[in-house]
């Protein structure tokens, strides 16, 4: 197996030294010890409203892989960025709902 596959942003080294730190990989807790949060958002978007989940603690796929579920149940667009999954428009109650479905039982809506 090809140990420098998974190198990124590392062009070369001069350090004799120099040991590369792959990215730690996070095991992602199972749905019913996730504990979400649900809040409507607007700032820094130029007055546009998103639904924002944040709370998430895990790997990057599935991160995404549950992003997609709740962006196609609420037939929108939307990214995942820093943890916090972004869907656009105001989507509260339905994103709330399709987290309980899928076992996210902690889940929590914050704001009115």
């Amino acid at each position: 197996m090809n140990k420098k596959k998974n190198r990124s942003d590392v062009v070369y080294s001069t350090n004799p030294d120099f040991v590369y730190e792959t990215e730690e990989t996070i095991e992602t807790l199972e749905p019913s010890k996730q504990q979400l949060r649900v809040q409507l958002d607007k700032k820094q978007r130029g007055g546009k409203k998103v639904t924002l989940v944040t709370g998430f603690v895990g790997s990057k796929s599935d991160l995404n892989e549950l992003s997609k579920k709740l962006k196609l149940v609420c037939g929108v667009g939307g990214s995942e960025k820093e943890g916090e999954i972004l869907i656009q428009g105001d989507f509260r109650a339905r994103v709330i709902e399709q987290l309980l479905k899928n076992g996210y039982t902690k889940t929590k809506q914050i704001g009115g």
